[in-house]
């Protein structure tokens, strides 16, 4: 019970923000055949609760493959980005219009309205490399007002890989693509694709987040140098990238397979899947009033750990102009502290201390080097600072050297002496 209490106030937490904004889920088609599916429609059925809008894209791929081994054919493109002929194209309408039909029964069965709309306007694909594509299509437009007309209803878009043109002739459509043109179209917050791979891994595992300089220069290599056991990037980064840079702030690719993977995904900061982000997804800035809170349960931690000295709240709340915070997506997951002491032209960096779910990102150095920027540009001559676990740290890696309690500032001297924790004082020197 505990944690899903947990849970639940983490979820609360990114309502505000998500609140009458717009989530586009690409779903593939193995994935609607998973025995998980009705968990995830229970899922997006508490996204709609939460009044975020949802569209919903399928692709077909898998239903393709299987529909063409029951009639015995081979299908010439399986999911919408080779050549479609016409009898591949008849099997990836029925296959589609079957999806379709499965996510509508699955929404109206958790009291959800939906619909099937033609908003997607396709047009051939054409002659590529010499090769007519036939069926297969692109994206010309997207048909924005009825998207947002269905969702200002409350009606769920189901939008299946099936383009139609100006003349009434269907084509062909790669699921992942349309994703992007709807995302974009609709003005997106989040587009996630929920696939049976999971996230984009290297040789040590599933990369958790990437910004668009990481995944382009990832995708880059890994065409050139495809690194030994490693699941090689597959079309949805290629197309997360493309969404980023024209405009939808996040992406995430994750397991749709995985019970309560796409609430863990968007309403955590650890998530579970592949995060590629747009925007300035971390960052550090002073403390504010409203900080308080997530700096005195960071601290707390560190108390636990007994790496931080004990403060209550009342002195924290009178001492948080002193504090920066590192965000991650917005949420507070490291602090630090700069105290000055005028009279002696002197700082103490306090309070350092990382989430244990960001241990060893190297966010720790990334809020020390900042809060010694800080200091210099105030013309502070000497840093200083007291740890009882991290001294071989601070003098390895950040410059500090061995010091004495006796160069403290009296006021910092006294409190030392007061504590009793023998901390080890270490002093840098600013130029």
């Amino acid at each position: 019970m505990h944690e899903r209490l947990t849970h639940f106030r983490e979820i609360l937490r990114y309502v505000p923000r998500f609140r009458d904004r717009v989530f586009v889920i690409a779903i593939d088609g193995a994935v609607v055949e998973d025995d998980n599916f009705p968990n995830l429609l229970l899922d997006i059925a508490l996204l709609r609760s939460l009044s975020i809008r949802v569209v919903l894209v399928h692709g077909a791929a898998h239903q393709v493959r299987r529909y063409a081994e029951l009639i015995k054919m081979t299908p010439s493109d399986v999911d919408g980005t080779g050549i479609t002929d016409r009898e591949t194209l008849n099997v990836a309408i029925s296959a589609a219009n079957r999806v379709t039909h499965e996510i509508l029964e699955g929404l109206s069965a958790n009291d959800l309205r939906a619909a099937c709309p033609n908003a997607v306007v396709a047009h051939p694909a054409g002659i590529l490399g010499g090769v007519d594509h036939l069926f297969t299509g692109r994206v010309e437009r997207v048909d924005t007002e009825l998207l947002q007309t269905l969702l200002e209803r409350d009606i769920l878009p189901v939008v299946p890989p099936i383009g139609i043109d100006g003349a009434g002739a269907s084509y062909r459509l790669n699921s992942d693509a349309v994703a992007v043109e709807i995302a974009k179209s609709l003005r997106a917050v989040k587009l996630v694709y929920l696939n049976t791979e999971g996230g984009v891994s290297d040789a040590t595992g599933v990369i958790r987040q990437m910004t668009i300089q990481e995944a382009d220069a990832f995708l880059k290599k890994s065409r050139a140098d495809p690194p030994v056991g490693a699941k090689l990037p597959h079309t949805k980064l290629t197309h997360a990238l493309r969404a980023c840079k024209e405009g939808v702030e996040r992406v995430h690719i994750i397991d749709g397979r995985e019970q309560e993977g796409l609430l863990g995904e968007v309403f955590s900061n650890e998530g579970i899947g592949t995060l590629i982000y747009a925007n300035e997804y971390q960052a550090i800035r002073a403390a504010q009033k409203k900080d308080v809170r997530a700096v005195y349960s960071l601290i707390q931690q560190g108390t636990q750990n007994d790496e931080l000295v004990k403060r209550t709240r009342a002195e924290l709340e009178k001492v948080i102009g002193d504090y920066f915070v590192f965000e991650v997506d917005r949420n507070a997951v490291a602090c630090a502290a700069l105290h000055v002491y005028p009279e002696q032209n002197m700082a103490e960096l306090a309070s350092v201390f990382v989430d244990a779910r960001y241990e060893n990102k190297g966010i720790g150095a990334k809020l020390i080097h900042f809060t010694e920027g800080v200091a210099r540009a105030r013309g502070i001559a000497k840093l200083f600072c007291l740890s009882t676990q991290a001294i071989n740290y601070f003098i390895q890696k950040g410059g500090y050297k061995l010091g004495t309690p006796d160069d403290l500032p009296p006021a910092r001297r006294e409190k030392y002496d007061q504590n009793r924790r023998n901390s080890q004082v270490l002093i840098k020197t600013l130029s």
